[in-house]
């Protein structure tokens, strides 16, 4: 017989302070798993008001992400990529 676990109902307050957890904790090895469990996290809040205040700690966990994939930020188009060529010649 398989034994069911009981997860408790956070509060909005306790969904936030796992949120900046994740944030504080975060590491290039674990960021994406923590971003993913943030991303739960906020999707859970009920209100627009909870959610903005979790929002600076979703951007930072998003541009830490961002900076430890090696992405700069930037799209690169085909006329970017014709310009470099261009300017290699």
């Amino acid at each position: 017989m398989k034994q069911i676990m009981k997860l408790p109902m956070l509060t909005a307050d306790a969904k936030l302070a796992e949120i900046k957890r994740l944030y504080f904790t975060a590491t290039r090895q674990t960021i994406q798993a923590d971003l993913v469990k943030a991303l739960d996290l906020l999707k859970s809040m009920e209100s627009e008001d909870e959610r903005e205040r979790a929002t600076v700690y979703m951007h930072g966990l998003n541009e830490m992400r961002r900076d430890w994939s090696g992405q700069k930020g930037k799209v690169r188009t085909k006329k970017s990529e014709v310009r470099s060529k261009k300017s290699e010649l």
